[in-house]
């Protein structure tokens, strides 16, 4: 990283750099994530005493923030204090609005990801190895926190839905119900040690991982198993909609702000929702016509629905197809951007355990540089709900150009301070992502109009979003009433929109990023042809978007209007 050009730079940085520090301790796998194996040994604190000294420091520091005089500071300095400032809002408005008084949702969960704990954590010699048994005992510790906290939430009515949980405890069970440490997959690594770990050291290290999974580990798993079933689940809310919990308005408004970056309300977003609903219906009606299909759309919708030819027969044709639409659109990007990422990425499915209540994809990154690669997860749990029609458009989005694209860059980009190469801010993210779907139709990625379709249909769900996500949380929309809107409006399967109703109703505003992120994209792209003309060059203005890192959309405005003015003076 350069110095800092001011003094005001020089006082930012370090209080960025102090915060940062300081986070990696407090989230240690975050720290694992980020090649910071510091903290290998141990897992997140969320007893309510943690909680309180995080507001506390979080809110001290922007307070100093506050005292640094922005006009001061350098122009780069500037970004990264609006990226800094923006993850102090989110993390102090989660705290402020109870919104980690619910850290499970019909999507996620805090115990979700324990299980790769294994392959998060490099493993390559004995000391690494008795780091990973030391966080792994602490998972009863983590466990019970979380409970005391949902408890907590239980006592204040901060809990989620509890029509979204139902079945959601069966990746958690099927852990519960095991009794032989070898069969879990905590065991994994034990199983196949590198060359680091001596022969003579290799026995001792199973017989204490045997010792701590099924004293310690699988108690925990049961111990938090019957406290969901026996009394989160039993004693969560019965409403659905964000603005009926305590002070719920307020509570939406500040997710809305949370994921779209942006100070809009949930009225504006649900009618600019509806108003690309029906911009991207009249494109539907097109494209079936292209296809040659003489019915109306429901018919249309129904056929794509039911026909054999848009399903794949077996998990491993749909995964086939989506690698090599991956591949093909690999061998596009040159001609679309400037710089590339250097780490890869593969394709695999999602795991058999959360695959009958996950979405469709997604983007799982991996930490650089680690050795690790970015990974495509395709659903393939209900083929019969998984069209290959829409494989184009998710590949897009999910792997390059997209989410794989899009993060793997940001984290190559070394002159940036490290709470922005690890950032995610998802109106950036998830708008570059859905940016990438229509990018796709300009690099010849979708070959028929089917799958043109499948584009529309992607754009039209994203669309709908921003008309279910407020109808539910703030016009007070049933499961039900929800459901039928994406039915009636989208080409998704009967199962897929009850996943994503559920998901929209434990993960209030998350769905909003989507639409809002690529609107403003598709705007300020729209804006630099505008105003470049024949200067506009495609290949460095997704550069220059991309160089950013991720940044909440106004930072993204204001330096998309300073790259056009750079180029107009060139």
């Amino acid at each position: 990283m350069a110095a800092p050009a001011t003094d005001a730079d020089a006082r930012f940085a370090q209080l960025a750099a102090d915060e940062w520090a300081w986070r990696l301790g407090q989230f240690p796998q975050l720290a694992t994530s980020v090649g910071d194996a510091s903290h290998d040994d141990r897992l997140e604190r969320v007893d309510a005493g943690s909680r309180a000294a995080r507001l506390a420091r979080w809110r001290g520091a922007r307070e100093a923030l506050a005292a640094i005089p922005a006009a001061q500071m350098s122009p780069e300095a500037r970004i990264d204090r609006a990226v800094f400032e923006n993850q102090l809002h989110g993390f102090i408005a989660a705290i402020e609005s109870r919104a980690d008084l619910m850290p499970l949702n019909s999507d996620s969960s805090f115990y979700g990801p324990l299980v790769d704990l294994g392959g998060a954590q490099p493993l390559r010699d004995v000391h690494d190895y008795r780091r990973f048994l030391a966080r792994l005992a602490d998972i009863p510790r983590f466990m019970r926190e979380h409970a005391a906290m949902m408890r907590e939430g239980l006592a204040t009515g901060f809990t989620v839905p509890q029509v979204v949980l139902e079945g959601r405890d069966q990746p958690l069970a099927a852990i519960a119900g095991l009794v032989d440490a070898v069969a879990t997959p905590f065991w994994k690594p034990f199983g196949a040690f590198p060359a680091g770990v001596p022969l003579e050291a290799r026995t001792a290290l199973q017989d204490e991982a045997r010792r701590v999974i099924e004293t310690q580990v699988l108690p925990a798993y049961r111990e938090l198993l019957a406290f969901l079933r026996d009394v989160y689940v039993p004693g969560a809310r019965r409403t659905t909609a964000a603005c009926d919990l305590p002070d719920g308005d307020a509570f939406y408004a500040a997710q809305i702000r949370q994921y779209t970056t942006l100070p809009l309300t949930a009225d504006e977003i649900h009618s600019r929702g509806l108003e690309e609903v029906a911009r991207i219906l009249g494109e539907m009606h097109d494209v079936r016509r292209q296809a040659g299909f003489g019915g109306e759309l429901p018919a249309f919708l129904q056929f794509l629905r039911s026909d054999p030819q848009f399903y794949a027969r077996t998990p491993h044709e749909l995964l086939a197809h989506a690698s090599w639409i991956a591949k093909r659109i690999d061998g596009l990007l040159p001609r679309f951007f400037g710089v590339l990422p250097r780490q890869p990425y593969g394709v695999a499915p999602v795991p058999d355990d959360i695959a009958p209540f996950y979405t469709t994809g997604r983007y799982v990154p991996a930490p650089q540089p680690t050795g690790f690669a970015g990974t495509y997860w395709v659903n393939t749990h209900a083929l019969e709900s998984r069209p290959l029609y829409t494989l184009p458009a998710l590949t897009l989005h999910e792997a390059v150009p997209g989410h794989h694209l899009q993060i793997a860059l940001a984290g190559e980009l070394a002159g940036q301070p490290p709470y922005r190469r690890h950032g995610f801010v998802d109106a950036f993210g998830e708008g570059w992502a859905l940016y990438a779907e229509h990018l796709g139709d300009e690099m010849g990625v979708y070959l028929t109009p089917y799958e043109q379709f499948g584009r529309l249909a992607y754009e039209m769900w994203r669309a709908a979003r921003l008309v279910v996500d407020t109808g539910l949380h703030a016009k007070r929309w049933s499961r039900e009433h929800a459901r039928a809107y994406l039915l009636a409006h989208t080409a998704l399967s009967a199962h897929e929109v009850a996943t994503e109703v559920d998901r929209y109703i434990g993960w209030p505003g998350q769905a909003l990023s989507y639409k809002i992120g690529e609107i403003r994209i598709r705007e300020l792209r729209a804006r630099a042809e505008h105003r470049l003309g024949a200067r506009f060059d495609l290949r460095a203005f997704h550069d220059a978007v991309l160089a950013l890192g991720s940044v909440p959309l106004g930072i993204l405005e204001q330096q998309v209007d300073a790259w056009i003015v750079d180029r107009l003076a060139a």
